[in-house]
Formats: structure tokens, sequence, C-alpha cells
């Protein structure tokens, strides 16, 4: 643990919290700042909004492939490193989103983007590095509470972007953005890993220690089956949006913002109260208050109360949300501490490859005959996974006394 003091500016000490939040904030918005765009992008390339909403699903998919190799690396040779390296990529890969003359090479470079989301789990394992699993709790909430406006307000800036400049202007945004954040870590953040490995063989010798860890997969799973409540709604909430309910970019984006709202409020709750009431009952409510919002959502679709009804009950699923994954996250990177980089990136690539199936799926089974059902059940089915995860790290609890 890096017990040194983060001086801002100062790449010889650990990162101020604050860019943690703009690390873990980029790859937040770069997932979903264009999502009320893809209608225009379909039309633009001339092809099917299926094609154009696989820029969810490759995106996702080519997220959990990095996290599951960048954890050890990130291990063996630093955090730092690593997140300069993906920072880099990202632009590069933005660049080619805007060049791009067809579907299937924007499609590549959109897969590309992904590396900044290494950023999300390195952001976890360093703030291991840096605190104890109390303090991992409520910090790691502090960040994602931060990271929360990005997609509160992504998608209402994409939209108007959209309708001022047309859909390159999102990726233009990007682009910026990521030289910026560059920048910022370049000159502040410290390497944080200070007990490496001394190769990565040694390390993954220590794998079964982790792998064979009950509370490490039910962690992993609560993790993973929450987060899917969300993306599997990403995946089939513009197709509802646009086709269903007739919202235009500017519109589904303000609606897109209720879930980031509700995810921030739900991490500043955890990031009050995890240090208090601790990670079990916190992650315990966040599920229930999940389950409580699809339980509206599915009523709201019962009864024909439209757009409102479908997005607005997402606030209280993102506030679930914001208690369980601060919480689950801080309990997964617990189990090995010394493995904080290896479990933060299985646990990442394990939760988004889940969640660009999920994704995947929603958009494949939504029709305009269907109509919003199918979404609502696969979200409800993603949070019993989540509830059932739970119950298995409760037992083995029990079982050690803790």
């Amino acid at each position: 643990m890096n017990k040194t003091a983060p001086r801002f500016l100062d790449r010889t000490t650990p990162p101020h919290i604050a860019t943690l939040i703009l690390i873990s904030g980029l790859a937040a918005m770069s997932m979903n700042v264009f999502l009320p765009s893809l209608p225009n992008m379909a039309a633009y390339f001339q092809t099917d909004y299926r094609v154009m909403q696989l820029s969810v699903s490759v995106y996702l998919a080519f997220s959990a492939v990095l996290q599951l190799v960048i954890g050890p690396i990130s291990d063996r040779y630093g955090r730092r490193r690593i997140l300069l390296i993906a920072m880099i990529v990202f632009v590069i890969a933005s660049l080619g989103t805007l060049l791009a003359p067809s579907a299937e090479i924007f499609l590549f470079f959109r897969m590309l983007q992904a590396a900044i989301a290494v950023s999300m789990a390195l952001s976890r394992a360093i703030v291991r590095d840096m605190v104890d699993e109390a303090q991992a709790a409520s910090m790691i909430a502090y960040v994602t509470l931060g990271m929360s406006i990005v997609p509160m307000l992504g998608p209402v800036i994409g939209g108007a972007l959209d309708e001022a400049f047309g859909w390159q202007a999102t990726f233009v945004l990007l682009t910026v953005l990521g030289v910026v954040v560059f920048a910022l870590t370049w000159v502040d953040l410290g390497e944080t890993t200070v007990n490496r490995p001394t190769s990565l063989r040694e390390q993954i010798r220590q794998y079964p220690e982790l792998l064979m860890s009950p509370r490490f997969w039910g962690y992993v799973m609560t993790t993973a089956f929450a987060s899917g409540t969300f993306f599997a709604y990403l995946g089939g909430a513009p197709f509802v949006g646009t086709v269903i309910y007739g919202l235009s970019p500017s519109q589904l984006g303000v609606f897109f913002g209720v879930t980031g709202a509700g995810y921030g409020l739900g991490n500043f709750f955890s990031g009050r109260y995890s240090t208090r009431l601790g990670t079990i009952r916190m992650i315990n409510l966040g599920n229930s208050a999940m389950a409580f919002g699809i339980g509206l959502q599915i009523i709201a679709w019962y009864l024909g109360l439209g757009a409102m009804g479908f997005f607005l009950p997402f606030l209280i699923v993102g506030v679930g949300n914001g208690l369980v994954l601060p919480n689950s996250n801080a309990g997964m990177l617990s189990v090995r501490p010394h493995l904080a980089g290896t479990a933060s990136g299985l646990g990442g690539a394990i939760m988004i490859g889940g969640g660009a199936a999920l994704s995947a799926l929603a958009g494949a089974v939504l029709t305009a005959e269907t109509g919003s059902w199918p979404l609502l059940a696969i979200m409800g089915a993603s949070l019993t996974g989540s509830i059932i995860a739970m119950q298995i790290v409760m037992r083995r609890n029990r079982q050690l006394g803790v």
C-alpha cells in the first residue's frame, strides 16, 4: 500500500482524486456520448440501425478482452505506463472514427477506442494501492460519483452537438478530451504499485489463490450482474427511445441523463455511508433499490405510460447501481490485495464482457412490435443474478467468521 500523500501535478506521488475522476470520466463519456447520434450515423453510412448499434457491443467486447490482460500486466509493470499507452491509442482511434469512409472501418476504430476503458479497472486498482478496504469503498465511490456526472451530461451534450454540427462533433470532442486527459495524467499520476512480482510467471503462479476464492467470485458476479442492468439498458434504450417513442437526439440525451443522476446520487450515499454501514449492507440496499426501479418500469409498461414511464424509474435503478458497484468492487479487490490489478482486470473483463453480450442481446430482440418488455425482462434477469451472487458472499463470510 502506497502511503505517500498525493500532491497535485507531482508525478512522483500518487495521483490526486480529481485526476482519477477525469481518467475514469473519459472512459464513461466515450461509452455513451454518441448514443443519441446512432440514427443519424446509420443514415450517414447508409447502413441499418442495428449495424451502428454494434458500436456499443464491439466497444464493450474489446474492453473485456483488454481488462483481462491489463490487470496482470499493470501489477507487473505499473499503472502509470499502461494508462499513458491506452490514452495514446484512444486518441488515434478517435481520429480514425472521424476519417472512416464506411461503417465497417468506423466500427474497427470504435473498437480500438475501448483502449481507454482500461482506465476504469486501473483507477480502482490505484485506489486499492493507496488505501485499505474500508477507505477503498468510500474513495471508489467518490471517484465514480465524479465520473457519474459524465454519463449524466454526456448524452445531453452529444445530442446537442449532433443537432448543431452533426454526429462527427461528438468524436471531435472525444479526441480533444483524450489529449487533455493524457497531459494531466502525464504530469500528475505517479506510480502506485510498490510490491511488484519479479516476473509474470511468478504472478501467474499466484492466480489459483485468487481464482479459487468463492468470495472473489461472489463479488465479481454481483458486480457483473448489477452492472448488466445498465449495459442492457445502454444497448436497448436508444432503440426504445427513437423507434418506439419517437424521441429526438436531444430528448433522448436528456432521458439518458436521468440514469447518470441516479448513479451519482447512489455513489454519493456510498461515499458517505459505506465505511459506517459496511459493503455487504450497502450492496443489499442497492439491489433492493434496483428491484424497486425495474418494478416501476414494468408497471409503467403494463399501463402504457410512454417514454416518461420507461425512462424516469431508471433514476432509482441508477441509485441502486451507485450503491452496489463501489462496494462490490472494493470487496473484489480486497480478497487478495497484492493482486489488486489482476482482480480488477479480471472482474472488469467479466463485467464488461457480460455487458457486451447483454447489450447485443437487447439490441437483437427489440422490435417496434415487441415494445420495451424484452429489455425489461433482460434487466430483471440480470438483477436476479446479482442478488443470488451476493448470497454466495454472505454465506462464505459466515463460514469464515468475517
